[in-house]
């Protein structure tokens, strides 16, 4: 790959023109399963991007999409002030599919009525609704016959009760008579329900048909298109300038930093820090793969003693990324000095951290907490930043790490924060709370593994809690900490259900912990889905 052309190759041409060579534009009203419809798209075969409808029209100028869908929204299309879809993408003659709000949003501008539900007596429709075919549709091809009825997921207050010049009914359900519209000539479709989610059984194949037979997009987009295309990037962007990455040990900077050493060879410096809040063993791993595996420019900086030093007496989470975050750009910005100067700073940014940084209404979001890959740097650090993998999902970076040939050890592996173990204890972080933790998370993934658990559950952990309990151990009394257990399922690390553990595991778990890790006589297991938790504790 290292060969690849940097005029001919038509990956590289297409780069050069700002765009995929096939792509969707998802226009983003504020669902809370708007990353749902990329994700359908993509395993499709189709490159998408999410873009909040106020930036939507500089998203399609850009991207020069096959096809647009419109997402749904909290929002009701007859208040004042509720989100709209730019004109211009309905006068572009590409294809469109409106989602719920986005058919209501489409039909209203168009010429259709959008009435609330409580003006038509009817109220809404809400989860499990079963729709009517009525018309053959090019959404249906392959899938559904007319007469036939077939389970969907609706969430909705308000129904479109007049239809938009040019459509015609497919499709109805007892609380939506448009449950499917469709305009063939103008390729405009819409449906009340929510094909994205897995309630609707069918949902992925409807999306599927959209993006394939409307659209015209072929399904070719691929881990391999992707990495030959991100290196053409790279080495656009980076020319002959040094880039300096940060090794976290996790599997996002991982694959960054193999991608861009497979672009652009020594031009790539990796700094891993071990800032002493690491997993067990995770140091050793990450130097011995990066430097003996791939032969990849190593700095290994053993910076245990001023994290943790830093962290003394902090106990709020936010202040703790925080200092943990400057620390890191402050070593970096000292080792970029060391190596001779470097040029770029690498980093793992993926999609979800980019689109639950940026609200979909284009200004200020809300801060849940802060991402330690988006923000910027210091503007003394004269860096510009190289995020390779900021357009994937977290599976995505899985398969692309595949496709890179990384062992499966690092890409199989559960995600690890940025700050490491100091936001899995709540409260001061110190050497010996760390060191506590580390056995009692190793001994709680020895178990997961031994179950054959560990590629079922997307993230596992252990938390120290600031909490001593009165235990007895033997004839004695002790007074020692609870350890918590974490494990959460997921695709994409945007909502999590806990992992339903049987009570003999979650008993064998605890009994080893408590034997084996000195300074712990408690176990608790966490039960809290995400929402209204986060993954992490802080």
């Amino acid at each position: 790959m290292r060969g690849l052309d940097r005029g001919g190759h038509p990956l590289y041409r297409r780069l050069m023109t700002g765009q995929h060579h096939e792509s969707i534009l998802i226009v983003d009203f504020g669902s809370q399963v708007t990353q749902l419809i990329a994700r359908r798209v993509r395993e499709a075969g189709v490159y998408s991007e999410i873009a909040p409808f106020s930036q939507a029209e500089a998203a399609f100028e850009r991207m020069k999409p096959r096809g647009i869908i419109l997402s749904g929204s909290p929002a009701s299309v007859p208040d004042d002030g509720s989100p709209r879809a730019p004109q211009k993408l309905f006068d572009a003659g590409v294809p469109i599919l409106g989602i719920c709000y986005g058919q209501q949003v489409m039909s209203h501008q168009l010429g259709g009525e959008v009435r609330p539900g409580h003006e038509t007596g009817e109220g809404g429709e809400f989860g499990r609704a079963f729709l009517t075919v009525t018309e053959p549709c090019v959404l249906f091809d392959g899938l559904w016959d007319v007469g036939e009825r077939h389970q969907v997921w609706m969430s909705h207050g308000d129904k479109v009760t007049r239809f938009a010049p040019g459509f015609r009914i497919v499709a109805t359900s007892d609380g939506a008579p448009f449950a499917v519209i469709a305009d063939d000539e103008r390729r405009f479709y819409g449906t009340q329900f929510h094909p994205e989610v897995v309630h609707t059984p069918d949902g992925g194949k409807l999306i599927a048909n959209f993006v394939r037979h409307v659209c015209g997009c072929a399904g070719d987009w691929s881990m391999a298109e992707f990495r030959a295309t991100k290196i053409a990037e790279i080495r656009e962007q980076v020319g002959s300038g040094r880039v300096i990455c940060g090794l976290s040990g996790g599997v996002d900077s991982a694959v960054a930093a193999v991608l861009i050493h497979e672009a652009i060879g020594d031009q790539l410096t990796c700094v891993f820090v071990d800032h002493g809040l690491m997993r067990m063993n995770e140091a050793e791993q990450v130097v011995t793969l990066f430097r003996q595996h791939y032969g990849i420019n190593l700095v290994h900086v053993d910076a245990s003693e001023m994290f943790l030093g830093g962290l003394a007496g902090v106990t709020d989470p936010e202040a703790k990324r925080k200092f943990i975050g400057k620390a890191f750009i402050d070593l970096f910005e000292e080792e970029a000095r060391k190596v001779g100067g470097a040029d770029f700073l690498a980093q793992g940014t993926l999609y979800p951290d980019v689109i639950e940084s940026v609200s979909f209404t284009g200004g200020p979001s809300v801060t849940i907490k802060s991402h330690h890959n988006v923000g910027g740097l210091p503007e003394r650090m004269n860096m510009k930043l190289v995020e390779p993998l900021r357009e994937l999902f977290k599976d995505e970076v899985r398969a692309l790490g595949r496709e890179l040939g990384l062992p499966e050890i690092f890409v199989g592996r559960h995600p690890f924060p940025g700050p490491g173990l100091a936001i899995r204890i709540p409260g001061e972080v110190t050497q010996e709370r760390c060191d506590i933790l580390r056995k009692a998370d190793a001994v709680y993934l020895e178990e997961i593994r031994n179950a054959g658990l560990y590629d079922a559950i997307w993230q596992a952990f252990a938390v120290l809690l600031p909490v001593r309990t009165v235990g007895v151990m033997g004839d004695g009394r002790t007074y020692d900490s609870v350890c918590a257990l974490r494990a959460v399922t997921s695709t994409d690390g945007m909502t999590a259900d806990i992992y339903p553990f049987d009570a003999a595991f979650l008993s064998r778990v605890a009994t080893r912990i408590i034997n084996e890790v000195k300074g712990i006589n408690r176990v608790v297991y966490d039960y809290t889905s995400k929402p209204p938790g986060t993954i992490e504790w802080e």
